[in-house]
């Protein structure tokens, strides 16, 4: 049984395949098409999937999308009748749709079969259906309390309920157009990041101020009974004159969400070119502290209601990592799993396991524990790659040298860390999610304070107030942090124990947090021992880890990951096998 699951014509547009309750592969379309959270088709995505699993798309016996238009309907004929929203966002909505209901005859166009030849199912999952089966369905849990909270999708913004066995039961949603995510992507727009899935730079930035406006937030987001909300909704225009949204074929664009009322409340909105001022770090510190209100009054609420120690979390505000890291603190909840693409890539991921273990009666049999679904690529492939290059290699001096044995391999990668250089580390199967998690990585050490503004000026060319995070060997957690509970994925914060923020000050943030991921030598066995290398070398269990990237998508291909290397200040890249070392006074010895 060969299941596709796609999020098409919207942000983060993804693909997968599950065979026999199995996942064979998942990839956002972003890593082909080199552009940010990209919308529309994932036709590249699908493509690698296939090849995954040397099947055709004539081979595939459900396609399963992350929505459906005809959910919630009567909420939406009754939204259209009280608020007269526009004529544009009752037409674009309704453009957005057609494309959804039209997949078949798009899979025929992209891959120029006849229609009659693709035997495939259609199924359309609700948006946050297929959120909450994201997480629930690949999680070690036999019962769950559910939730998905995220911006909108099938006019919902918030869903819970519960999971057992094989069924998840949604048990309330928050509807259009009451939604934390779009709460937090407007007072993101406010401050001045206008670009789509910016919220995470605002989460930085809220470490670095204080929350003195939390009574004015608490005017535009309340909290009402039984975990529910409402934003007031004079200061928004989402729900009157719509967002401008381009979702086809390219880098999504969204445009304001505020309405004057919120100017008028806060003062004048920052312009991107503007210098970030104390003002702007109390609105973000004042907007994440109602967020985690209204966050823990749902969860609170969800335990109540559910009864159940074990949480699973989706939607594109699971990727709050600062909120996911206090569950444990500000609720009851025992144990908590969120997957590694919580947002809108992984309802792709969701409506294929929807449809295995719900649609079609399947016993769940999959534990996701690891995330490299991805692409990889044979030593051969790499050395034709190095071999395409050898001229660029030549003018920037380098020095490429094959280590086959992998326990040197990590050592000699580890004294390179160790000697304060810049190591980009790119091996086996890429990383599924937004987050590098040991596969595609920028990897240096923690314990010099002086790699912040490294990695910013040389590499990433970012804001300077965003931290950077640590890899941790999973047996070493408990000593440096003051929550010893595993995340493989990246996707909570924990404080750093006070007596260790100074060994790791690269990875410390300015209130002593750390963003961390836990390794697990059997998820990532190469990655276990390059930290452990750096262990032996140094005596600290942690490396910086960052994305393998500059101002792009990370990077997917040996090409690109040698595009990134030279034109940036990277000191080494470990290739599979291959050690580029940067010299200004050798030339190349590999042949």
């Amino acid at each position: 049984m060969i299941i596709l699951g796609i999020n098409a014509y919207h942000g983060d547009s993804s693909a997968c395949l599950v065979v026999d309750g199995e996942l064979v592969a998942a990839v956002e379309e972003e890593r082909f098409r080199r552009i940010k959270h990209w919308a529309g088709f994932p036709s590249k995505a699908i493509r690698y999937c296939l090849k995954e699993a040397q099947i055709r798309v004539e081979d595939i016996d459900n396609i399963a999308l992350n929505r459906n238009p005809t959910a919630n309907l009567l909420n939406k004929v009754l939204f259209t009748f009280r608020k007269h929203p526009s004529l544009a966002l009752v037409k674009d909505r309704l453009k957005n749709a057609s494309k959804v209901k039209n997949i078949k005859e798009r899979f025929s166009e992209e891959f120029q079969v006849e229609t009659s030849a693709l035997k495939a199912g259609i199924h359309n999952v609700e948006h946050h259906i297929a959120h909450l089966a994201s997480a629930f369905m690949v999680s070690p849990f036999e019962r769950s309390a559910i939730v998905s909270v995220d911006g909108f999708g099938d006019f919902v913004g918030s869903m819970w309920g519960s999971g057992t066995g094989n069924r998840i039961e949604a048990k309330e949603r928050v509807f259009y157009p009451h939604s934390l995510g779009l709460f937090y992507l407007a007072m993101t727009q406010f401050l001045g990041f206008p670009k789509y899935g910016d919220e995470y730079k605002v989460m930085g930035l809220a470490a670095l101020g204080e929350p003195s406006l939390i009574d004015k937030m608490r005017k535009i987001v309340k909290l009402n009974s039984n975990g529910r909300f409402e934003l007031d909704l004079q200061y928004f225009v989402h729900h009157s004159e719509g967002v401008t949204m381009t979702w086809e074929g390219g880098e999504p664009n969204m445009g304001p969400a505020y309405s004057k009322e919120m100017e008028k409340l806060l003062g004048p909105p920052r312009d991107r070119e503007e210098p970030i001022e104390k003002r702007h770090k109390d609105i973000a510190a004042s907007l994440q502290a109602m967020y985690e209100e209204a966050f823990f009054h749902i969860l609170n609420h969800v335990y109540e209601q559910t009864g159940l120690p074990n949480l699973c979390l989706a939607g594109g505000c699971a990727m709050n990592s600062v909120a996911n890291g206090k569950i444990f603190d500000q609720t009851p909840f025992k144990e908590v799993y969120i997957q590694s693409a919580a947002g809108d890539a992984g309802g792709a991921l969701g409506a294929a396991y929807y449809v295995w273990n719900q649609v079609l009666n399947q016993p769940r049999d999959f534990v996701m524990e690891k995330t490299y679904w991805g692409p990889g690529f044979e030593e051969a492939e790499i050395r034709k790659s190095l071999i395409e290059n050898r001229e660029e290699l030549e003018k920037t001096k380098c020095v490429i040298e094959e280590v086959k044995d992998q326990n040197m391999l990590c050592k000699k990668t580890a004294k390179f860390i160790a000697d304060g250089m810049v190591v980009g580390w790119f091996q086996g199967r890429m990383e599924w999610g937004p987050r590098a998690l040991g596969n595609r990585s920028i990897v240096v050490d923690p314990r010099r304070a002086e790699m912040k503004d490294v990695l910013n000026t040389r590499i990433k060319r970012r804001e300077a107030f965003r931290p950077f995070a640590p890899s941790i060997l999973l047996e070493r957690v408990g000593e440096y942090f003051e929550r010893d509970y595993p995340d493989p994925f990246m996707i909570k914060v924990y404080p750093i124990r006070s007596e260790k923020r100074g060994e790791i000050p690269a990875v410390t943030h300015v209130d002593g947090t750390g963003r961390l991921q836990t390794v697990r030598r059997e998820d990532n066995p190469l990655y276990w021992q390059l930290i452990k290398e750096f262990e032996n070398l140094t005596g600290v269990p942690v490396v910086l880890n960052t994305s393998f990237n500059e101002n792009e998508p990370i990077v997917c291909t040996p090409e690109q990951a040698l595009d990134c290397f030279l034109r940036t200040k990277m000191d080494v890249l470990v290739l599979g096998s291959y050690m580029i070392i940067r010299n200004r006074h050798s030339k190349l010895t590999a042949r």
